[in-house]
């Protein structure tokens, strides 16, 4: 009988993890784990082979919110930090792939659902192109992914940390508030959990209202409920993600689409929907036409990034 092998997502708040026959795509035992409650990763590896019980796997893929092309990781938004081969031999792994959250991501998209994808505006997805996946969360991810003739080629990236570009006065006056704030701004600095808070709190300063929200979810929440300042920051905040959307699928070629995922947009899809998020996309100029015919979803499927963790441990394109 074939040994379970462990897949993980983890990103800055929560470490998800689930037990998969390598080279099947059926996720097992999928918990949950909050990572302040560990101080180190094979702490929440350990509890929560424990708490599934069985056979110790002798793979794993692991996914994580930061860079991992050297051998030491650390993590961007928690303190964990640790080093591939002294992790490996920690584990008792043979096998043991560490991969970008949003390269798991891009691997996990050929194995959801249609259903699990909305639709958000026009446009269109040519077989055989690059696909671009990004989404904001706790922080911004962003990946490719390309096909080829036996595998899809995840494109590692760490666009949410280039510069924030601002395409009008609100931006530009946001911008210099963030600096005042944060020094150098990056895009993630606007595009995450923080940033739209950081957004609301700008916003509230320039109109000279006072900001009485405290947490991005009651910010959406507002929205929803009527609230004129939280949904001027949600609809500020989908236009900004239209515009970077737009620039990263030009950069890359993203004629197979884009792909939003993160914890945020399922929560405010109906804001996003009525929000000039496409006309943002699509307002490149020249480019403006290919742009436009650029198919956009939003990623609805829970669990994509183990999808993709699991595609990634024998996939002989992801070292």
């Amino acid at each position: 009988m074939t040994r379970p092998a462990l897949v993980g997502d983890i990103g800055g708040t929560n470490a998800r993890f689930a037990l998969v026959t390598p080279g099947e795509f059926d996720l097992q035992h999928i918990e949950t784990l909050a990572c302040a409650d560990y101080t180190h990763l094979d702490d929440a590896v350990s509890a929560y082979l424990d708490k599934v019980g069985g056979d110790a796997p002798t793979e794993a893929c692991l996914a994580f919110a930061c860079p991992v092309h050297d051998d030491d990781i650390r993590m961007t938004n928690n303190p964990w930090h640790f080093g591939k081969r002294d992790m490996k031999s920690r584990l008792g792994l043979e096998n043991f792939k560490v991969i970008n959250d949003f390269t798991a991501m891009a691997l996990g998209l050929p194995h959801i659902d249609d259903n699990d994808l909305v639709r958000v505006g026009d446009g269109r997805s040519e077989p055989g192109r690059a696909r671009l996946v990004m989404g904001p969360g706790t922080g911004l991810g962003m990946a490719g992914l390309a096909p080829s003739q036996r595998y899809w080629i995840p494109l590692s990236a760490e666009g949410g940390h280039a510069g924030f570009a601002p395409t009008d006065d609100v931006e530009i006056a946001l911008l210099q508030w963030l600096r005042v704030r944060y020094g150098r701004v990056s895009i993630e600095r606007v595009l995450c959990g923080q940033g739209l808070l950081d957004l609301y709190h700008a916003l509230c300063e320039f109109e000279g209202v006072e900001a009485s929200l405290d947490s991005p979810a009651a910010i959406t929440d507002a929205a929803r409920d009527g609230n004129e300042m939280s949904r001027r920051t949600v609809m500020q905040f989908c236009r900004i993600l239209g515009h970077v959307a737009g620039d990263a699928a030009l950069t890359l070629g993203a004629r197979g689409g884009v792909y939003l995922c993160g914890g945020i947009l399922p929560r405010i899809l109906d804001m996003l929907q009525e929000s000039e998020f496409r006309t943002a996309f699509a307002d490149k100029g020249r480019m403006s036409p290919y742009n436009a015919d650029i198919v956009t979803w939003v990623v609805t499927a829970k669990w994509t990034g183990l999808l993709g963790a699991a595609e990634a441990l024998h996939n002989e394109e992801v070292s």
